[in-house]
C-alpha cells in the first residue's frame, strides 16, 4: 500500500530521470527564450526610433495578433506532418521577419512598412511550448508522471518569462536598442535547429481518419477552451500592460535602466509562484483554484496605476507576479481534463496564443494611454482585462469542470483525484444553480 501511494506521487526528480528527456529540454529551453524577448524587444526598439508607445505598441500588437491567428494552425500541422517539418521553415521565416523588422526601424519607415513586416514575423514565432508538452506526452503516455511533466512545464514557460524580457530589457537599454531583437534572432535559430534535430523524441505523426471522431475534434469546438482562452488573454494583458508602463515610467521619471529591475521582480515572483505551484499535491478541484487564483490577480493589478515610487511599485508588481503563476498554470492543467489527447497540441497553442495576444493589445492600449495621459495610466490595463476575464469565467465556471472522474492536478504528483472530483461536482452544482 505505501509503495502504491509513492508511486502516484512521483516527483520532478523521477520525472527529470525519464530517459532522452534531457535530449529535448535544453534545446527547448533555448528555442523557447524568443517567444518572452519578441514582444518587449519590438517596443523598445520602436519607441526609440520613433519616440511614441503607442507606434510601439501598435507594431507588437501585429506581431501579437498574427502569432495568436496562427500558432494554432502551426499545431495542427506538426501533429499532422510532425514537428521538424514545421518548425524549420517556420524559424528561417521567422529570422528574416525580425531582421527585416530591425532594418526598416532602424531606416525610420513608416508605420505601414513596419505593420506588414510585423504579421509574418509574428505567424512565424517557433510553438516550442506546446511542441515539449506534446513529446512528454508522447514519451511517457498514460504514466502518473504526465501530472508532474505539466507542472514542470508550466513552471519552464514562468522562467522564460523570467529570463527573456529581463534580458532583452537590458540589451536594449545596455547595448543598442536593436540588440534584443538580435538576440532574439539568434536564439530562434540555434534553439529552433537544434530542438528540431532530436527526431527520436518527435511525437508520431497523427493523420485525420474519418472513422475516428476524436481525431478530427479541434481544441477550439470545446467550450472549456474558449472560456480558459480567455483567461490567458486576460494574462497576457497583465505581461503586455507592466512591459509598457515600467517601461514609460521609468524614462519618465530618468532613470530608464531601472525598468530591467522592475520587471525582473515582477517576473522574479511569476517564477517563485510557479515553482511552489508545482510542488503542492492539491486537494481542492482545478476550477476552484482557478477562480480563486484569478480573483486574487485581479484584486493585486487595481493599485498599480497610483504608485508612482519606485520601491513600492517593486512590491506591487512582486504581488502581481506571485498571482500570475497560479492561474497560469491551473489553466494548462485543466486542458490535461478537458481536452482530447489528439487536440492538446492545438489546445496548448490556442492558449499561448491567447497569451502572445493579450499581451500584444495591452501593449498597444497602455502604450495609448501613456502617450496621452501619463506613464501611470498604463497600468489600467491590466487591472482591466483581469477583471473581464474574471467576470467571463464566473459566469461560464461550469464550462471547467472536467467531464471525465480522471482529474489532472498540476501538482510535483497526482494529488488526491477522488477529493478533486467530488470539489468540481460541487462546483457544477452550484454552477448550475
Amino acid at each position: 500500500m505505501a509503495s502504491a501511494v509513492k508511486d502516484s506521487r512521483p516527483g520532478y526528480g523521477q520525472l527529470l530521470r525519464t530517459p532522452g528527456a534531457w535530449t529535448f529540454l535544453l534545446p527547448g529551453f533555448l528555442a523557447r527564450q524568443p517567444f518572452a524577448m519578441l514582444t518587449i524587444g519590438i517596443v523598445l526598439l520602436v519607441q526609440s526610433t520613433t519616440g511614441s508607445y503607442g507606434t510601439a505598441g501598435a507594431v507588437s500588437a501585429a506581431t501579437g495578433v498574427s502569432m495568436a491567428l496562427f500558432a494554432p494552425q502551426g499545431g495542427k500541422l506538426a501533429d499532422r506532418f510532425g514537428q521538424r517539418a514545421v518548425l524549420i521553415p517556420g524559424v528561417l521565416v521567422h529570422v528574416v521577419g525580425v531582421s527585416a523588422l530591425i532594418t526598416l526601424a532602424l531606416a525610420h519607415a513608416p508605420l505601414w512598412a513596419l505593420l506588414a513586416v510585423a504579421v509574418p514575423t509574428g505567424a512565424s514565432t517557433p510553438q516550442v511550448g506546446p511542441m515539449v508538452r506534446a513529446r512528454w506526452a508522447a514519451k511517457l503516455g498514460g504514466s502518473p508522471l504526465m501530472p508532474t511533466a505539466a507542472a514542470f512545464e508550466s513552471v519552464t514557460d514562468e522562467f522564460t518569462f523570467v529570463v527573456g524580457p529581463v534580458l532583452a530589457t537590458a540589451l536594449c537599454t545596455g547595448i543598442h536598442p536593436a540588440a534584443g531583437l538580435i538576440a532574439e534572432a539568434a536564439l530562434s535559430l540555434a534553439g529552433g535547429l537544434l530542438f528540431a534535430s532530436q527526431r527520436r523524441t518527435q511525437p508520431p505523426v497523427h493523420r485525420d481518419r474519418s472513422d475516428d471522431r476524436a481525431a478530427r475534434v479541434s481544441a477550439l469546438s470545446l467550450p472549456g477552451v474558449r472560456v480558459l482562452i480567455v483567461a490567458f488573454l486576460g494574462i497576457g494583458s497583465v505581461f503586455g500592460g507592466m512591459q509598457v508602463s515600467l517601461t514609460a515610467l521609468t524614462e519618465h521619471i530618468g532613470q530608464p535602466g531601472i525598468n530591467g529591475v522592475l520587471y525582473g521582480i515582477f517576473a522574479g515572483g511569476n517564477m517563485l509562484a510557479g515553482i511552489a505551484c508545482g510542488a503542492i499535491a492539491w486537494k481542492v478541484g482545478p476550477s476552484r483554484r482557478l477562480l480563486v487564483a484569478y480573483g486574487l490577480l485581479a484584486l493585486a493589478t487595481t493599485p498599480l496605476w497610483a504608485v508612482t515610487a519606485v520601491p513600492l511599485l517593486g512590491a506591487l508588481g512582486l504581488v502581481v507576479g506571485l498571482c500570475i503563476a497560479p492561474a497560469l498554470i491551473t489553466g494548462y492543467t485543466l486542458v490535461e481534463s478537458l481536452v482530447p489527447a489528439t487536440a492538446r497540441t492545438e489546445a496548448f497553442t490556442w492558449l499561448t496564443g491567447a497569451v502572445a495576444l493579450g499581451q500584444a493589445v495591452a501593449a498597444t492600449s497602455a502604450g495609448q494611454l501613456a502617450d496621452r495621459f501619463g506613464p501611470s495610466s498604463g497600468f489600467l490595463v491590466p487591472l482591466a482585462g483581469t477583471a473581464l476575464a474574471l467576470v467571463v469565467l464566473l459566469t461560464l465556471r461550469a464550462h471547467l469542470t472536467p467531464r471525465s472522474s480522471k482529474v489532472v492536478t498540476g501538482a510535483a504528483g497526482a494529488a488526491d483525484t477522488t477529493a478533486d472530483t467530488a470539489a468540481d461536482e460541487r462546483e457544477r452544482e452550484l454552477s448550475h444553480a
